[in-house]
């Protein structure tokens, strides 16, 4: 579970499928006065957009029972619920979830058109902070990519420094010697000049203090 802070709001989004799903059950508490998700679904311009997303996304999805409820879409007396909507048409893009982070949870392309029904602003500010946590995310897989790459490029390397740097009459100080100055020039090819030097400042050990 993952949390984003939109105007003072935290929301919740989860992966589903290797898709963000974010959660409006959070976002509607942003929402001034007393709204519930399906006022949102009554509305006919909803309805459209919805069936345009699920058109494009999910081959199962039930255009006959999307019909029907597109026609009553908009009138005074229509009422659906997350639960009827999924049930009836086999939507994707929006999900109910139970549990400790239960809830209405819908794709992020829907999330953010929800947003604009609570107000633009907020639309704009959802899309900020969820934009700005990917590109964190981004950074920390590419660092994680980097750890893994090292670790895979470092077996290959010792044994190549083993069988063609390493003279046959080293004490095991030295070879120790010749085995760090090599993975240093690796490395630093590999992560950079400062990322290198954070990287040597992390696995260095701590020195314990011997008591007087």
């Amino acid at each position: 579970m993952i949390e984003l802070k939109v105007d003072n709001q935290i929301i919740n989004y989860v992966k589903i499928a290797d898709e963000d799903y974010i959660s409006l059950t959070d976002m509607l508490k942003s929402k001034d006065g007393e709204f519930f998700i399906s006022d949102w679904l009554r509305n006919r311009n909803t309805i459209e957009f919805l069936g345009i997303w699920e058109e494009i996304h999910n081959p199962n999805f039930n255009y006959g029972e999307f019909a029907i409820i597109k026609s009553y879409a908009g009138l005074n007396s229509y009422k659906i619920s997350v639960k009827e909507w999924v049930a009836k048409t086999n939507a994707i893009g929006i999900i109910s979830k139970a549990g400790r982070y239960g809830g209405t949870y819908a794709h992020k392309d829907i999330a953010f058109e929800f947003g604009m029904w609570i107000s633009p602003k907020f639309k704009l500010l959802l899309i900020k902070e969820f934009e700005k946590l990917k590109q964190l995310e981004q950074k920390q897989l590419g660092w994680n990519a980097k750890r893994e790459l090292s670790k895979i490029n470092y077996r290959i390397h010792t044994d190549a420094i083993k069988k063609n740097l390493i003279p046959s009459k080293l004490t095991k100080e030295q070879i120790n010697i010749v085995y760090a100055e090599e993975a240093d020039v690796l490395n630093m090819a590999l992560f950079g000049k400062f990322e290198f030097c954070l990287y040597k400042w992390l696995l260095k050990p701590v020195r314990k203090i011997k008591k007087t």
